[in-house]
């Protein structure tokens, strides 16, 4: 009940607004004929001063008045017209306003009792948060965690819970800070190590900086057999050139995981991929076979290492840059991962190395264009 009260005086309030400045139109048009019938009075009385002290010639003052009262004539009659089409025009616009004033909240209550829900109860957030978790929604789960965190800053325990759902939900600056805390309240753990060092790697865009770096080394002195960890660190030789060592590192890391690991698709992806590049075979950027052969991981670490694989394309295509289908794939791999800007960056580079002229680089504009990208650009 309260709701249709306060919806029936929001809804007077509205149709007030309305109809007052329509009420107070005519009124308007009138006072601005006075005002100026006022104005033609007081040149009349300034001219007969003018003419008592003799500033004017009689026949000149008669000439004004003359002029002063055709004026005041013409104002008479725009008055007297103005008045009778105001009359008509006056009842339309309060009929129409009077109509649009019954009809708006009669239509929009119609409506909204048909299809909205104005007996459905409030929903304040701490009554949601005070569900079972079972009938909560993660977003629940995790505004739940907050709000304990917020008032409980020093529980490590809820700190590290938190950290990796933030990670899974790609808030990684979040997650960055929910690691720090655990290991600063509860201590360092090879699992807190390598998950900070994903997180960093994750707010970087998937570059293994030094911060990541050291954190992922931390994860190996406390467990030597940490997957993630080694991972990632052979990444980050590849990122930085170094594919003969990331090769070794991954060959290193394949012989020791389990069989049923699931990291152990992605190393065997990897390595065929810098190993193509080490031995200066044909260069293939990642297609939809390899995403697949990543998916049983989560989804920062299949991004980090299809990232991983058009980085070593990249890097193949410098060295060896007479590989026309090389750099269609590079351009096709960066349009698939949404870098506009590095496509049209490898784009370029492959025009320039055959020559803007040259038919690869036909090829090259027509099969960018039809990726919806121009060199133009």
């Amino acid at each position: 009940m309260l709701f249709w009260v306060i919806a029936a005086i929001l809804t007077l309030g509205a149709s007030l607004a309305v109809l007052l400045p329509l009420a107070g139109g005519a009124k308007g048009a009138s006072s601005s004929g006075e005002h100026d019938l006022e104005v033609y009075r007081d040149q009349l009385s300034e001219l007969d001063r003018d003419a008592a002290r003799g500033l004017i010639q009689p026949a000149e003052a008669a000439e004004a008045r003359a002029e002063i009262a055709r004026r005041i004539l013409r104002l008479d009659n725009a008055d007297t017209a103005g008045k009778a089409s105001a009359r008509p025009a006056s009842v339309t616009a309060r009929l129409v306003a009077t109509v649009a004033v019954l009809a708006v909240p009669l239509v929009s209550w119609g409506v909204y009792s048909r299809i909205g829900s104005p007996d459905l109860p409030a929903q304040p957030l701490s009554e949601r948060l005070a569900k079972n978790p079972a009938d909560s929604s993660v977003d629940e789960l995790v505004a739940r965690a907050e709000a304990h965190l917020a008032a409980n800053p020093s529980d490590g325990r809820g700190w590290d819970v938190l950290a990796p759902v933030y990670l899974r939900m790609q808030r990684f600056s979040d997650a960055v800070t929910a690691y720090r805390n655990a290991i600063r309240l509860d201590g360092d753990s090879a699992v807190r190590q390598a998950g900070l060092g994903e997180a960093i790697a994750g707010a970087a865009g998937g570059i293994v900086s030094a911060d990541a770096q050291d954190a992922f080394e931390a994860a190996l002195k406390l467990d030597p057999a940490n997957a993630k960890a080694s991972f990632y660190l052979a990444m980050a030789l590849a990122q930085e050139g170094r594919n003969k060592d990331a090769v070794t590192a991954w060959q290193a890391m394949l012989g020791t995981l389990p069989p049923d690991s699931p990291w152990r698709g992605a190393v065997e992806q990897a390595l065929a991929k810098s190993g193509e590049v080490a031995s200066g075979a044909p260069a293939k950027g990642p297609d939809a076979a390899d995403v697949d052969a990543a998916s049983s991981l989560s989804p920062q670490d299949r991004e980090a290492m299809i990232n991983t694989m058009v980085a070593g394309l990249d890097e193949k295509l410098r060295q060896n840059p007479r590989d026309p289908e090389g750099w269609m794939r590079l351009v096709r791999s960066y349009v698939v991962l949404g870098k506009a800007d590095q496509a049209r960056e490898a784009l370029g580079r492959a025009i320039a190395v055959f020559g803007a002229g040259s038919d690869e680089a036909k090829k090259f504009t027509a099969f960018a264009a039809s990726l919806g990208l121009t060199a133009t650009e």
